[in-house]
């Protein structure tokens, strides 16, 4: 897969627009700009080891859960940003934006910071054993474990997340306990080396997180900075608790046959991780 498709189509998407762009070493590289502001490496001047941040795709999934921390990800210094899928086939999210993968499980390498994003399409996945031994063989070297939304079911299907304290949508968090998580319904939750998000937006607030524990805060702040992150919802219904108990029961009942279904699948995943426990 060559660069230019991949930036060419990240750009289509509204990724390649930015601003500021920065220089990153690695398989997806922001586009050069006139004027381009670049982050020192630490702020000190040294060169600090690079970082490889591999971020799974498949069909279905929601594209904020992945472009949202790519957008920080990719502009965080010495940091090589992979997009990993099972094949190198295009990957269509659950609204239609296609996304190019740069490297499959076999071509992928060690990885140090394992990011695996939700969506719909993640049900279908529950019980894919390619993608769940690929998780767990990442895992297992990797400095950081991380997911937002109901990608940590995906990470507790493959029985990464048992024992852990962990997040997700809040319309899933029954599901993730199913898994023997301790579910912490907060936005950002951090228990050791996993660090998971919770519903789709979260993922800024996650990217940023991460990149404070891999370069230092003062690059994480001029990233916030720099991409004027400062959400200001217009409505104040974006949890639970601010929507109120009638809003609340009326995404329950529109989601009522997906959750159905979800929860068959995740309960159909936990039956398999304890038999091939056993």
């Amino acid at each position: 897969m060559k660069r230019r498709q991949v930036v060419a189509s990240l750009a289509a998407s509204g990724l390649g627009l930015a601003l500021f762009s920065f220089q990153t070493h690695g398989s997806v590289r922001a586009p050069a700009v006139k004027n381009k502001l670049e982050i020192p490496n630490n702020l000190s001047g040294s060169t600090p080891p690079l970082i490889r941040i591999g971020m799974i795709v498949y069909n279905e999934l929601t594209q904020l859960d992945f472009t949202g921390p790519f957008e920080i990800f990719a502009r965080i210094p010495e940091v090589e940003v992979l997009v990993v899928s099972q094949t190198l086939d295009l990957v269509t999210s659950d609204v239609g934006l296609r996304l190019v993968p740069t490297h499959t499980f076999e071509t992928a390498g060690k990885i140090d910071v394992l990011f695996v994003p939700g969506g719909p399409g993640q049900s279908a996945q529950m019980d894919n054993s390619v993608l769940l031994d690929y998780l767990r063989r990442t895992a297992s070297q990797a400095k950081y474990v991380t997911s937002v939304c109901t990608g940590s079911l995906l990470l507790a299907a493959a029985g990464l997340l048992t024992g852990y304290k962990a997040t997700c949508h809040w319309l899933l968090m029954d599901q993730l306990a199913i898994f023997d998580v301790q579910v912490t319904p907060q936005r950002i939750v951090i228990d050791r080396n996993r660090i998971t998000g919770a519903g789709i937006t979260s993922g800024m607030d996650f990217a940023l997180t991460v990149a404070a524990l891999l370069r230092g805060g003062n690059v994480a702040k001029l990233i916030e900075l720099i991409l004027e992150y400062d959400p200001a919802p217009p409505f104040g219904t974006g949890t639970p608790t601010l929507a109120g108990p009638e809003l609340v029961a009326k995404v329950k009942q529109l989601s009522g046959p997906m959750l159905v279904e979800r929860r068959a699948q995740s309960l159909a995943a936990y039956k398999r991780l304890h038999s091939e426990n056993r």
